[in-house]
């Protein structure tokens, strides 16, 4: 099975926004009030997503709130799960895999 290449929100936000709506890295940087090395480090993978630049980006893009720091939440497990892989596969469950009825119910 092909494992799909782990995409940085910067990819989508170039791909995705910025070239199909034909507006420049310097012109959103401008309208949303950060420099234009912010964004044009986020489109090449090179900076995280914050939550200052989430709000702002969602508020010009018309995406909601959280969205672009969840596809950097994906995207920064995802990478820690590769490089982690070793380690994770010698870690063992605490818990059994069928959990007891009621453990969760306020007990």
């Amino acid at each position: 099975m092909m494992k799909l290449k782990n995409i940085h929100p910067g990819e989508i936000l170039l791909e995705e926004f910025l070239l199909p709506m034909e507006i420049s890295q310097n012109k959103l940087a401008n309208d949303i009030g950060v420099s234009p090395r912010r964004i044009n480090e986020i489109v090449h993978g090179k900076r995280s997503v914050t939550a200052d630049t989430d709000l702002r980006l969602s508020r010009a893009l018309g995406t909601s709130e959280g969205f672009w720091l969840g596809l950097q939440a994906d995207y920064d497990l995802e990478e820690k799960k590769a490089s982690l892989k070793s380690a994770l596969g010698k870690i063992k469950s605490l818990v059994s895999s069928e959990p007891e009825i009621g453990v969760f119910a306020g007990r």
